[in-house]
């Protein structure tokens, strides 16, 4: 499979992009070239070799999760600059029309 220059105009028009003569010939040798690539590596044998998302093993660290106490709503607002009883006040940020 092979792209052509006019391979690359249609889908050039998909995307709403334009491209000068030089650069649609220059896209089509380098998406060749691409396609190149990808003919060698169908040739590999692949039967034994499990399919995986990373090269190497990776784990999370993460610490256990331990309940514990937190701090009351009245703590909270304590340092709020704008409160109403046990809400904070934050400026409109939906304007009218």
């Amino acid at each position: 499979m092979s792209v052509t220059v006019k391979d690359v105009e249609h889908v050039a028009k998909l995307a709403r992009l334009e491209f000068s003569e030089t650069e649609k010939e220059v896209l089509t040798h380098e998406l060749n070239e691409i396609l190149g690539y990808i003919e060698k590596l169908n040739e590999l044998d692949t039967t034994n070799v499990e399919p995986l998302s990373h090269v190497i093993e990776l784990s999370n660290v993460v610490r256990d999760d331990v309940v514990r106490q937190s701090a009351s709503a009245e703590e909270m607002l304590q340092n709020a600059p704008d409160r109403t009883e046990k809400f904070f006040r934050v400026p409109k940020v939906i304007g009218e029309r």
